[in-house]
């Protein structure tokens, strides 16, 4: 028999390599409405050694990759674990994203490190992982991954926009729920700062002091993804190639840099937003989450940009650092019930399906 009420240790680790985010998740159904609530959470901070690992990952050999898996499980086997001790939790069992690599859809590849084998081992608790791999096997993107737990969790609003390294977008459209990657939004902000120094972008502190380059700008919303119909998706090595590079070519300041990301980052969030409302009748409702929400200056630029025709909604703190934690604590959830948790509309694939691979015993 299913059960009704669900406690989950989700795991996220995003493109912006901040850190590993552990939300401990409590999850019910009641009248056949999904609930929920993150009594705790916090944020494990990568080394400057595991980022400095992570951002070049792309460039190591076969064995070097193996190993890099199997040490990032290891760490995120012993950061569950000394979760758990410390605010003394019993969960069923841990749902892990892991952190991705390679993203390449359009060669049928993903690849996300962080062995949940050894995730299990260490923690002692069973582990959901893989999600994106059988997706990609039967012809989907293998991503997004987040628009069921927004159907389902965050329904009450008209779309969901998160900014995380990268910014990604999922609505009711036409019946049907779509998600997509929009472009880049903390990651490449994130390359420009730690180059002064600094992690990230506090509050838009560098790129207020900057000056848009609007050729590049210009140059940059000309790229062929954004005119590419969903479902589509990215990975680092777009980003890498695409944004970054050209940027680092144009000889740019920092803060010259940073806010040329910005504003190019802004304005495609913006053109996305515009382009999904179907009616104008009653203000569109767009729920933000993600760890871009906290730069204001980013906020305030996208803002600019919707010209005031859309609702930006920012909900609790712990809600918007930790929503992309809940819902994969919600997608192993769903996997454990065998009810669909990656929907064909999303992600192109041939059909709904039960995602993720459970490691250990339920």
């Amino acid at each position: 028999m299913k059960k009704q009420t669900y406690r989950v240790i989700g795991l996220m680790s995003g493109t912006s390599l901040d850190g590993l985010d552990i939300a401990y998740c409590e999850l019910s159904l009641k009248n056949s409405q999904w609930q929920f609530e993150i009594p705790v959470a916090e944020t494990r901070l990568y080394s400057e050694a595991q980022q400095r690992k992570l951002k070049n990952i792309t460039e190591a050999s076969g064995e070097e990759l193996t190993i890099t898996d199997r040490d990032i499980g290891v760490w995120m086997g012993e950061a569950v674990k000394e979760f758990i001790r410390q605010h003394q939790l019993q969960p069923d069992f841990v749902a892990s994203h892991g952190h991705t690599v390679f993203h390449q859809p359009e060669r049928g590849i993903t690849y996300q490190i962080g062995s949940p084998f050894a995730i299990q081992a260490i923690s002692g608790q069973t582990v959901i992982g893989q999600f994106r791999n059988y997706d990609l096997a039967i012809g989907g993107q293998g991503a997004p991954l987040v628009p069921v737990g927004d159907q389902l969790l965050f329904g009450d609003y008209d779309a969901c926009l998160n900014l995380g390294g990268i910014a990604n977008l999922s609505a009711q459209w036409q019946g049907k729920r779509i998600a997509y990657d929009i472009g880049t939004a903390n990651m490449v902000m994130n390359y420009f700062a730690q180059q002064q120094g600094q992690p990230y972008d506090q509050n838009g502190q560098l790129a207020r002091q900057g000056q848009v380059d609007q050729m590049l700008v210009n140059t940059l919303n000309q790229l062929p993804y954004y005119q590419q119909n969903f479902p589509k998706s990215l990975g680092y090595e777009w980003v890498h190639r695409e944004i970054i590079s050209r940027i680092e070519r144009a000889n740019l300041s920092v803060p010259d840099a940073i806010i040329t990301a910005l504003d190019h980052a802004a304005y495609q969030i913006a053109q996305s937003l515009h382009s999904l409302p179907e009616e104008q009748t009653t203000p569109f409702r767009v729920i933000v989450t993600g760890g871009g929400v906290f730069n204001e200056y980013f906020m305030k630029r996208i803002r600019e940009y919707t010209a005031g025709q859309i609702e930006l909604i920012v909900p609790d703190e712990k809600t918007v650092a930790f929503k992309e934690a809940l819902v994969f604590a919600l997608l192993g959830v769903l996997r454990v019930r065998n009810e669909v948790n990656c929907l064909q509309s999303v992600t192109g694939a041939q059909y709904d399906h039960s995602a993720g691979v459970i490691f250990g015993k339920i």
